[in-house]
């Protein structure tokens, strides 16, 4: 893909890798695809109970982190099994401590943040689903260690009762949990489109950042997930597609790779694995 420069890592661009045979892996991967930043999962995605990180695999990160470079950045992502906003108590506790080892694995691994959903209220209501989940977060924070990886909340693509589909609901989370230096958040292209914002010209994205500085301010998106999408705007599903092959085009990244706020930012590709469209997916958005 050619040598990287300067102009590469300004756009910091990434992709979620696969930590099959350990996260190690990933970061080798990411070496030979000549990335800028790194989404892995730390731990089996799909299960609650897991091994502790081996120590042995750790070293080897890290040690792989420092051959490719101290500006390149990685982030985690959050198991799919937790549910913050739940209101059954056995499936919110559970999930608070999940969210909890999520961010400890994260701070072993010196990782800048943990990209993790708002949840879903399952019917009692955005309210109340958005207090829960503040007060979940709150509590893994007071019980973690000062500094650390940052806990990301993601937008969504607003699919039932899932939170977060619009920035101002992250925003309320946000104001809850009233720790700036311990939070951000993640924008998802895909996600942002399907709940409505239609960023596909000027007007559109203009509104959003509008929206995004009065409510949270620009600062504090520390990672942005980039997929095109299978669907129409405002539709609420969630099902991504290959850069400039679906219904956003390839102008909206073109936008945001342009902004200087969101100059070495990790923008990662969420992306369908298939093929060597990984290499294909990060030449198009270079060459934006």
């Amino acid at each position: 893909m050619g040598r990287r420069t300067p102009k590469r890592r300004r756009l910091c661009l990434g992709s979620h890798l696969s930590v099959a045979g350990g996260v190690s892996k990933a970061v080798a991967a990411a070496i030979e695809l000549e990335l800028e930043s790194l989404q892995i999962f730390a731990k089996n995605a799909s299960r609650w109970e897991q091994k502790p990180t081996d120590p042995a695999e750790v070293e080897r990160f890290l040690a792989l982190r420092e051959e490719w470079g101290a500006d390149k950045q990685v982030v985690s992502h959050d198991s799919y099994l937790i549910n913050l906003a739940s209101g059954d108590r056995a499936l919110r506790k559970r999930s608070i401590a999940a969210l909890a080892d999520e961010l400890e694995r994260a701070r072993i691994l010196q990782l800048e943040g943990v990209v993790m959903h708002p949840g879903a209220h399952v019917g009692d209501g955005v309210d109340v689903g958005l207090e829960r989940a503040a007060d979940g977060i709150r509590r893994v924070l007071d019980g973690a260690p000062p500094g650390g990886p940052r806990l990301l909340l993601e937008n969504t693509a607003g699919g039932g009762s899932t939170l977060g589909r619009t920035l101002e609901e992250l925003a309320r989370v946000l104001e809850h949990v009233d720790a700036p230096e311990r939070t951000g958040v993640c924008l998802d292209t895909c996600h942002m489109f399907a709940a409505g914002y239609d960023i596909r010209r000027p007007a559109g994205y203009a509104a959003m950042i509008d929206e995004l500085e009065r409510l949270i301010g620009s600062e504090m998106v520390r990672c942005w997930h980039f997929n095109d999408s299978k669907g129409a705007c405002g539709n609420h599903l969630d099902r991504h597609q290959h850069i400039g092959q679906g219904e956003l085009g390839k102008a909206p990244f073109r936008r945001i790779l342009r902004d200087e706020r969101f100059f070495g930012v990790p923008k990662i590709l969420e992306t369908p694995k298939e093929g060597e469209m990984d290499q294909v997916n990060l030449e198009v958005l270079a060459k934006l």
